[in-house]
């Protein structure tokens, strides 16, 4: 068992930083696993030359993480840290900024693309009837037209999550969803002055989540990765002209 070395004194980084860096460290080292017993609190602090409080407080960080927990008769014990839970305590738009809220939204559209290979392969009949039926009773427009309308958006790609059978993708489209209504909400107001303006663009090619379907009941992967593409283009452009 590799035990933990004393802490040395540092300007830069709090005491309880590198208690907690120290204890990520020996979890690292001994090759724990979820269910493995950490050494006691007065264990740890000796090991370490602090007070038992910094390692306490060192502790509650990291079980509020969600990487160990209290057992009974064993004391602390690692845990498998749930990713997407920790990120629904973060993921909260009005406690980020404008750069992380567009970066994220850049990300979705990363993820997005990805996942259409996977889309196109696990799809059923009755998955491509269900977007058929959203179809028909949504707005078949653009997705960045006047008239577009993000409920529409989300419960169709919501959808196309699914079809995807990911459950950590599902989820985290999920938390983020208030991300993308801040950012849909930013770039309406960019439209709108763009609108009065007149300087919208003009899309080349236009396609709607009715095209998408076709696609998936009569095209390849390779046409369908393509029209999501051209279907989210509206975005890809406005982000990479804003950028340049």
């Amino acid at each position: 068992m590799i035990e933990l070395q004393k802490i040395e004194p540092s300007e830069n980084v709090s005491l309880v930083d590198r208690i907690e860096q120290q204890i990520i460290l020996y979890i690292k080292e001994n090759d724990l696993r979820p269910g493995d017993s950490l050494p006691k609190e007065m264990e740890l602090a000796e090991q370490l030359g602090v007070s038992r409080t910094a390692v306490r407080e060192a502790m509650l960080r990291l079980r509020t993480l969600g990487l160990i927990e209290s057992k009974r008769h064993k004391g602390m014990v690692l845990k498998e840290p749930n990713l997407i839970e920790n990120l629904e305590k973060m993921l909260d738009p009005h406690m980020l900024d404008k750069a992380t809220l567009h970066n994220l939204f850049e990300f979705r559209l990363m993820f997005e693309i990805g996942m259409t290979d996977f889309v196109f392969a696990r799809k059923t009949q009755e998955q491509i009837q269900t977007l058929e039926q959203i179809v028909n009773k949504t707005r078949d427009v653009q997705c960045d037209s006047n008239s577009f309308s993000l409920e529409d958006e989300v419960l169709f790609h919501k959808s196309l999550y699914k079809i995807a059978d990911n459950e950590m993708l599902l989820r985290f489209q999920k938390i983020i969803l208030p991300v993308f209504e801040y950012v849909h909400h930013l770039q309406r107001e960019e439209m709108n002055g763009a609108l009065a303006n007149g300087t919208l663009e003009d899309e080349i090619s236009i396609v709607t989540h009715r095209d998408l379907v076709e696609e998936l009941k009569n095209g390849t992967p390779q046409s369908f990765r393509e029209a999501m593409r051209q279907h989210l283009q509206p975005h890809f452009s406005r982000i990479l002209r804003s950028k340049c």
